[in-house]
């Protein structure tokens, strides 16, 4: 990247138009794919504290995984910066040690939320997820294993935290489900609800200014089209692994019907 095509960012970091055009049209490009997470009806049914026993284990234990190694995979990408080869290189080794160390009370928070939903720390832990839960934790590890620097943080940092933190908030905001926990847990248990809400957070922006920064104002088209697959892809999983996490829903509702 010549200094002619170097990306600066010089309006607020929360506003789109701060970012290249380029940029702006691969986050509309995704953006149904990322409507298809936060508008997941997983996020209703636990706002109506409504969502079944076995499809709550089903989502703690089958989201664990990426919750447990999110740390890791942001060390993953820290491997790939090299201080001084490039202000994205250094822009995204300062992000990324700093907020490593952010992540990690973020699994025991999980825990605590398991736990108060119901679902023992054990089986979280040590139980079997229900297969293709695991599809986002395995994408995650691949791309932070194989792909770009510019690839994997927009995966994870700048997909997965933004989308999880739409979420977040939905359920977050719900006293249906606070109330859902018992009185002496309920601040405990809704703690990784509560840091992940986005009501002013700034992650998902920091991680596209990083993308940005690395790729330039002038990248190639296919080096564009490339990470904006590997967005919908996170998107994409994060929507399979939820859809079989409530599999069992549906099979109850049925069951119900037909007793009815």
């Amino acid at each position: 990247m010549n200094n002619h095509n170097r990306f600066e960012r010089s309006g607020p970091l929360t506003e789109l138009t701060s970012y290249p055009q380029w940029a702006q049209d691969m986050v509309a490009d995704c953006e149904s794919a990322k409507q298809g997470v936060v508008n997941h009806e997983m996020w209703d049914l636990m706002r109506a504290a409504s969502l079944d026993p076995v499809s709550t284990a089903n989502f703690m234990m089958g989201i664990w995984p990426v919750i447990e190694r999110f740390p890791a995979y942001m060390a993953l990408s820290l491997l790939k910066t090299r201080f001084g080869r490039s202000p994205g290189d250094n822009l995204a080794r300062r992000w990324l040690v700093r907020n490593i160390r952010v992540e990690q009370n973020h699994a025991e928070y999980w825990l605590n939320w398991a736990e108060g939903a119901g679902v023992e720390r054990d089986a979280v832990l040590h139980g079997r997820a229900p297969h293709g839960t695991g599809t986002l934790a395995s994408w995650c590890e691949e791309i932070c294993t194989n792909g770009s620097l510019a690839a994997s943080i927009a995966a994870t940092n700048y997909a997965v935290e933004g989308a999880t933190g739409e979420w977040s908030q939905k359920v977050f905001e719900s006293k249906t489900y606070a109330d859902s926990f018992p009185s002496q847990v309920r601040v405990g248990s809704l703690r990784w609800l509560q840091l992940h809400a986005a009501y002013d957070d700034t992650h998902p922006w920091e991680a596209l200014e990083i993308v940005c920064t690395l790729m330039g104002t002038a990248p190639s088209a296919e080096e564009v089209a490339h990470v904006g697959d590997c967005i919908k892809r996170s998107y994409v999983s994060m929507r399979i692994s939820m859809d079989r996490c409530i599999e069992t829903q549906h099979e109850f509702e049925v069951i119900s019907e037909a007793a009815a």
